[in-house]
């Protein structure tokens, strides 16, 4: 083996009071350039960047090789830590450089294909197909860093409260609900399949009847879903699941949780309890039940003022009688921001939600400029604006339709103004519970009632008796994490009781025989005596992105797949010899 120089520090440790000091230091050259008698090399670890330099006191032979460095070139350095003549306040190490007396070098590099800095602006595709290059970047070795000590601060946590980390089945049975599950072949079971599991679920309430009582797992999950900046086919949840615990014990353990998280991951100290909305209220205020509380623009409810109760507005008309929303939100100071065109763009970005259109009022200082001006009164829009406090200067924006297509299209449009005003602080963490879900929803395109959350979830014990004669007014026992509008987790109580069981598959329209055959394990374990139990799930790579104020989730995950679920490192997906498949007994079309 060649020889090998034993680092004594890392690169972006080094300041003034390393001064005098000899050290030994290994990485990558960042840039290297000449001036005058001396050579100046900016070397890269994971830690950061320090500038090494070569005069002509060292040996010909090394100076000549420190001449001959590139970019990525691999090398060690021997040298003194010394006061930096010109500081650069834009290091971290810029007080300081090291005076080289010896050099090694590892490994020649070829010109990459991308730029090893953070603001490279490369095409995503690119970055993907080399990222062991892209992970060379600071700020990737940063998140890297965080995500383990979230992942740190967490199995520390969740010990100290007694909970066991266990592992649960990679390959596991196919349940088909919600999303796609990934199929491995047995060979050994020519023509049946494990699947990946989209979550622990099953067999974390088996722990549960197991006697295990408090279970944590950093769990690998898999989903055959589109994709988007925060979701990927692999992903990773924190699971937990406690035993005789009601929501409040379950929330309390939480709070603890991100209490601690935020202190010694972030440094800052956070306020405990976090606010908890309904599930009624968050749609009713925000249009979403992962409010972003940063900032205004809440929504306000029309149908029962009278200058819209009354009107001859068709278009309000039509969606109150179909026993649809008039509802509203207030931009403060909107009016000379937003121009017609600029609400024009509004009106298009809230059509794929389903609203076909936007109503505009402009409060002016000496009355109304809108789209329904011919439509209201001046009396009538003063009664609107009043709704929403609305002062002179300020927009007002209202959608009209199905309640469902009013909340999804305000909730995203407060989002989206909010964003363009520069109202999204990624430094402010707003942390709230949302709670009281509804137990079900009836699926649009089939009429069927549907779980909101899973089949599992237990219902509000007051709700119970709705069960059998209005199931679409029956809340359950589950609450979600929110954090700055982004679900970042969730969970809820669940039915141990096996006739309860039963009765929600019967509610969702599966038979006993569907019932056993997708779920029989988990209904003959709860013959045996199953203890009330609840838990929660957070997804982590979701969780870092948000604390580290990253917008995609591939920022944070050190192999992502691309938006075509594709590893372009490893070219993988990829087709397999016929011998492999036909030792599956497995033919393709």
């Amino acid at each position: 083996m060649s020889e090998i120089f034993k680092r004594t520090h890392m690169c972006g440790e080094l300041r003034m009071e390393n001064a005098g000091e000899t050290v030994v230091l290994n990485g990558w050259v960042s840039r290297q350039r000449r001036l005058g008698g001396l050579i100046f090399v900016d070397l890269r670890d994971k830690t950061g960047i320090v500038q090494i330099t070569f005069d002509e006191s060292v040996p010909k032979e090394i100076f000549d090789r420190a001449q001959a460095l590139r970019g990525e070139y691999v090398i060690g350095i021997k040298g003194t830590v010394r006061e930096r003549a010109s500081r650069n306040p834009e290091l971290p190490t810029g007080d300081v450089e090291v005076f080289a007396s010896d050099m090694i070098l590892y490994a020649e590099a070829a010109t990459p294909p991308i730029y090893i800095r953070d603001d490279d602006n490369a095409d995503d595709n690119l970055r993907l197909k080399y990222r062991y290059l892209d992970l060379r970047k600071l700020k990737m070795q940063r998140n890297l860093t965080f995500r383990h000590r979230i992942a740190k601060v967490t199995r520390d946590y969740f010990d100290e409260q007694g909970f066991t980390e266990v592992e649960t089945p990679m390959l596991v049975r196919s349940t088909p609900e919600g999303a796609r599950d990934y199929l491995v072949p047995s060979r050994v079971n020519p023509g049946q399949f494990y699947a990946l599991p989209q979550s622990p679920q099953l067999f974390k309430q088996l722990l549960m009847v197991g006697g295990t009582d408090r279970y944590i797992q950093i769990a690998k999950c898999f989903r055959d879903e589109d994709l988007r900046a925060d979701r990927q086919p692999e992903f990773t949840q924190i699971d937990m699941e406690m035993s005789f615990v009601d929501m409040d014990d379950v929330i309390g353990m939480q709070e603890g949780y991100l209490k601690r998280l935020f202190r010694d991951v972030m440094d800052m100290e956070i306020e405990t309890p976090f606010p908890r909305l309904t599930w009624q209220e968050a749609m009713e205020r925000y249009g979403s039940d992962k409010p972003d509380t940063r900032f205004g623009f809440e929504l306000k409810k029309l149908n029962d003022v009278k200058a819209v109760a009354e009107t001859e507005f068709m278009v309000f008309r039509n969606a109150l009688d179909s026993g649809g929303d008039v509802r509203g939100i207030c931009i403060e100071g909107g009016s000379k921001q937003f121009s017609r065109k600029d609400i024009d763009k509004l009106t298009e970005a809230v059509k794929p939600y389903g609203a076909r259109g936007l109503v505009w009022i402009r409060r002016e200082e000496n009355g109304y400029k809108s789209s329904v001006n011919k439509f209201f009164s001046e009396e009538q829009l003063n009664e609107i604006a009043a709704v929403f406090g609305a002062a002179a200067g300020d927009l007002i924006l209202i959608a009209s339709d199905r309640p469902k297509v009013v909340f999804d299209s305000l909730g995203f449009l407060r989002r989206h103004i909010a964003g363009m005003m520069g109202l999204l602080d990624d430094r402010q963490f707003n942390l709230l519970w949302v709670v009281d879900f509804p137990m079900f929803e009836k699926d649009e395109e089939t009429g069927r009632v549907k779980a909101m959350h899973h089949p599992f979830t237990h219902p509000k014990a007051e709700d119970i008796p709705m069960l059998d004669t209005d199931p679409l007014r029956v809340r359950a026992d589950a609450y979600d994490i929110v954090l700055n509008g982004v679900e970042m987790g969730g969970g809820s109580i669940r039915i141990h009781d096996r006739k309860l069981q039963a009765k929600m598959f019967e509610i969702l329209g599966i038979s006993e025989e569907e019932s056993i055959q997708k779920f029989g394990f988990l209904l003959e374990a709860f013959k045996y005596g199953a203890p009330p139990h609840g838990g929660l799930a957070y997804g982590l790579d979701r969780m870092v992105m948000l604390l580290a104020g990253e917008h995609s989730i591939r920022d944070v995950m050190a192999f992502p797949k691309n938006q075509n679920a594709q590893c372009l490192v490893s070219d993988a997906p990829n087709t397999v010899d016929e011998e492999q498949l036909e030792e599956l007994s497995i033919r393709l079309r």
